[in-house]
């Protein structure tokens, strides 16, 4: 489990929540959402947000201040560069759940 994934997990649990409220949260599936906890590199920039409103938290807490300060110096040092790397990240999330959604219409025809 990487470190942003094992942050959120434990802010998750001392809130009592279940992956399944988190997912109904964020308006994904519980597997789904497992994976973000387990792979954070797939989490967006976007849901990152989310899941610290979710969790009463700040992104800062989440990545840990250290990278929220290299994350702001980038911003600062080259806008252009940091939004490309946005764009990039929510492309391949959406690419993710492309084949997530795949994955799931194959399920339901063997079952049909």
């Amino acid at each position: 489990m990487n470190n942003i994934g094992a942050k959120i997990r434990r802010a998750r649990e001392h809130l009592g929540l279940s992956q399944d409220n988190m997912a109904n949260e964020l308006g994904i599936t519980q597997p789904s959402y497992a994976r973000l906890e387990k792979a954070d590199d797939r989490i967006s920039i976007t849901r990152l947000v989310n899941i610290a409103a979710i969790l009463k938290t700040s992104v800062s807490e989440l990545i840990n201040e250290k990278a929220g300060k290299i994350i702001n110096q980038q911003n600062s040092e080259n806008p252009q560069a940091y939004v490309d790397n946005v764009f990039q990240a929510d492309k391949d999330h959406i690419q993710t759940l492309k084949e997530e959604i795949y994955f799931l219409r194959k399920l339901i025809e063997q079952k049909e």
